[in-house]
């Protein structure tokens, strides 16, 4: 080689080595960012100028103490953006520094979380020391081609007789809990949280009051449940941004969970909670209401969110959700979110205040309830067999105001004879003390029994 050649190749060298470290200089340099001053403040929404920031990212604003407020870029208006604040607005001051920040490092998940009780900010709530975590993950990301998900071929045992035998859930399954006030859905919950055959249980405790978190965490979850659950909760007096977030955070562990294999159990209470929360970020901004003051963004953000959850594409992990739907006076057909809901889960699962009221537990309305993949996971035989069940329960029903006043006469119609000397097993097999799981065999078992009886 000559001379030159080797000088070339040594030039060569260095000038790959300067191209080096300026690139390593250039990724760890602080990107530069423009910084806005905050203009107006009405209600929960904030309005900054002089910077600008994507849909959905995170600005800080400075505070009279010299802390800084977190917020979230949720609309912009000429030269504006609108933020809506995490936590609260105490000591903010006019014309306040409003910083954007380049980047989210996501919130945390990992096996560490098990047993824990967090915050919709990743924070733990329990009192139990720091999380000892190594990842994090976007609140939101892209959904599972729909070609690509393992169908619903598996019954999950959820440990409650009355869904295991009449409305069979799936693996994988998404389901709604249409309950008023007080007739026992937590308890419900609780129940499906200890029993159900999963690997992992996310609860995700949203606009709930904050004694009912501490009494679920305690005494309706206990002890054994804890082990293998996670709970995050975003109380009613958190702004409406944290009980959004929250409610995403849950979705995210469990897709955490699924994305490793295991069988996740993912208690949504409740969902009406969350499209309240978008309702209040939209109207505060600006957004015109559609339908009974739910604005056009709650019913597209509603299956945004149920989508995310079901079987995975490589047909290992799955979540399971339930996700529970408060209906205002008990009447859940004029609802709009119990009606939005019931369009996009595979089915629902309603409670009777009637039967609360009657010392029925669970207060779980067959006739009014329907799990759509039932006939997929369960045998014909099985199907068979709640069919009978049904019939014999909606014979009774029809006629149980004559029955109760003792104006029907026996012998007008064997059906309903049937059905009065049959009720006393049919009800008994809907009820389930708390403390007793019944598995999916023996509530099969048991509802073949009775469906032998009808058909006798």
């Amino acid at each position: 080689m000559t001379d030159v050649a080797a000088r070339t190749v040594e030039r060569q060298q260095r000038w790959r080595q300067q191209l080096a470290q300026q690139a390593q200089r250039a990724e760890s340099a602080t990107l530069l960012m423009v910084e806005g001053r905050l203009r107006r403040v009405i209600g929960l929404t904030l309005e900054a100028e002089g910077c600008e920031a994507p849909l959905g990212a995170r600005c800080l604003v400075a505070a009279a103490d010299g802390s800084e407020l977190d917020t979230e870029v949720v609309g912009f208006a000429d030269e504006r953006l609108l933020l809506m604040p995490v936590g609260d607005m105490h000591g903010v001051l006019p014309n306040a520094r409003v910083r954007p920040c380049a980047r989210s490092g996501g919130l945390p998940v990992g096996m560490a979380l098990l047993g824990r009780v967090v915050g919709a900010d990743g924070l733990p709530l329990d009192g139990q020391g720091p999380l000892e975590v190594d990842e994090h993950a976007a609140l939101k990301r892209e959904p599972i081609n729909p070609m690509a998900r393992k169908p619903i071929d598996t019954a999950l045992d959820t440990g409650v007789r009355a869904i295991n035998g009449m409305l069979t859930v799936g693996r994988g399954q998404r389901l709604g809990l249409f309950a008023g006030s007080g007739v026992g859905k937590s308890t419900l919950l609780g129940m499906m949280t200890r029993y159900t055959d999963a690997d992992v249980v996310v609860v995700g405790l949203i606009g709930e009051r904050g004694r009912e978190v501490k009494e679920f965490v305690e005494h309706t979850l206990g002890a054994e449940g804890r082990k293998r659950a996670v709970i995050v909760a975003a109380p009613a007096d958190a702004p409406p941004l944290r009980r959004l977030r929250g409610a995403q955070y849950a979705t995210a562990i469990a897709e955490w969970f699924r994305d490793r294999g295991q069988r996740v159990l993912l208690l949504m209470d409740s969902l009406t909670r969350y499209a309240q929360a978008q309702r209040e970020i939209a109207l505060a901004i600006g957004e015109p209401p559609a339908t009974k003051g739910y604005p056009p963004s709650v019913f597209a953000m509603l299956p945004a969110l149920v989508e995310r959850a079901g079987n995975d594409a490589e047909g290992r992990g799955s979540i399971t959700a339930f996700y529970t739907v408060l209906t205002e006076g008990d009447d859940y057909r004029h609802d709009p979110i119990a009606d939005a809901a019931r369009a996009i889960l595979d089915g629902h699962i309603v409670l009777s205040r009637d039967l609360a009221e009657a010392g029925h537990y669970p207060a779980i309305d067959i006739e009014a309830s329907i799990s759509r993949v039932m006939p997929a996971v369960a045998g014909r035989e099985h199907m068979r067999d709640a069919q009978r069940f049904r019939h014999v329960y909606a014979s009774y029903q029809q006629q149980r105001d004559l029955i109760a006043v003792g104006a029907y006469q026996k012998g007008a119609d064997p059906q309903i004879d049937q059905a009065i000397a049959m009720w006393p097993k049919v009800r008994a097999y809907l009820q389930q003390e708390v403390d007793e799981p019944v598995n999916l065999a023996e509530a099969v078992e048991g509802l073949q029994g009775i469906a032998a009886e009808v058909a006798a």
